[in-house]
């Protein structure tokens, strides 16, 4: 079920046949090409062992290969979190600070990453993590 924004952080309620187990999804999509996906400073949050993270790699022209990376919240909010501290603390050009309240977070898609990125890759096509909990 879409929620339409009807319920904080889930774009995707989604539930096994019966209707007994249930996860929530949070959406956010990139350009396959791209090397990063945009996130809120939510992403730092747990939302508990039901709650998905689907970066969604949508191409243009639509021909092309989707791509898909299923993240736990637990590891999205602890790999956006320690990212995103490193960066704060890494000089940006010309050795300037970083913002300290930006609410922007970056997740490298991969093959991309540099100093702060955290390899996603072994998320990639995990529609099985879902699948698990709605068992």
């Amino acid at each position: 079920m879409v929620t339409l924004g009807n319920a904080a952080n889930t774009d995707i309620l989604c539930s096994n046949i019966e209707g007994t187990k249930f996860v929530h999804i949070q959406v956010k999509t990139f350009l396959p090409g791209n090397a990063t996906c945009s996130v809120g400073i939510k992403a730092e949050n747990d939302n508990g062992p039901n709650f998905f993270w689907v970066l969604g790699g949508i191409p243009d022209p639509p021909e092309k290969n989707f791509r898909y990376f299923i993240i736990p919240s637990a590891v999205m909010a602890e790999n956006v979190f320690r990212a995103h501290k490193i960066w704060e603390r890494t000089p940006g050009k010309d050795g300037r600070q970083h913002s300290q309240d930006t609410k922007f977070r970056t997740v490298h898609i991969p093959p991309a990453s540099n100093q702060y990125s955290w390899d996603i890759s072994q998320f990639e096509d995990r529609w099985d993590l879902i699948e698990e909990k709605l068992l």
